[in-house]
């Protein structure tokens, strides 16, 4: 007989995966977001998969008007690391308006282990499972969630920034608020284009 603590509602998981979307903060509402939610949000990300129990995450949670700080240094960065040919006065002014639009914005890093017995990108495959954690609790709460991984965001200036080490890697921002119109409609096609089977 099937434990109940191991029993779950798997139409429920299943439209819970389903209805999590990409949305960002062009289209968020300028409510905050209670900070018990937050807690919520980065406990579950805590409890992804880890080899070897490194917890290899990190997270720099930033509400309030500390946006506004956060805003100068990721504009500044993006300022040093481009050259007269390479920066974008579109991309700049973005990486400024997610910021100050989203109620929050959490820093994404992964931490190396010291010993380095797991391998790198199976460090950064834990981080980017503890994100999918983060984003599906906030699709259960109501609030739109939104990845970013541009250039200044995921540069060793500002991993450096966060006062990581050379070895740890900056992995881009999480922003998080409520949308301000409705849910959107996903799509995807048929398993069969992304899925073999052997028997």
């Amino acid at each position: 007989m099937a434990n109940n603590e191991y029993s779950f509602d798997t139409d429920m998981v299943s439209r819970l995966i389903r209805k999590r979307r990409t949305i960002k903060p062009c289209a968020y509402d300028d409510r905050p977001v209670p900070k018990a939610v937050i807690e919520k949000i980065i406990e579950n990300a805590h409890w992804a998969p880890t080899h070897g129990q490194t917890f290899p995450w990190r997270f720099f949670i930033c509400c309030g008007d500390a946006r506004n700080e956060l805003a100068n240094t990721l504009c500044d960065i993006y300022r040093m690391i481009t050259t007269e040919d390479t920066f974008k006065e579109k991309k700049f002014t973005g990486i400024r308006q997610n910021v100050l639009a989203s109620p929050v914005t959490i820093s994404i890093a992964m931490k190396r282990d010291e010993t380095e017995k797991i391998q790198e990108i199976d460090e950064v495959m834990a981080v980017g499972c503890a994100v999918q954690n983060m984003h599906l609790t906030a699709t259960a709460y109501g609030l739109g969630g939104f990845w970013s991984t541009h250039s200044a965001a995921t540069s060793k200036r500002y991993c450096d920034h966060l006062g990581l080490s050379p070895s740890d890697k900056a992995l881009g921002l999480f922003f998080i608020g409520y949308p301000r119109k409705l849910w959107p409609i996903g799509k995807r096609g048929p398993i069969t284009e992304v899925a073999c089977w052997e028997d």
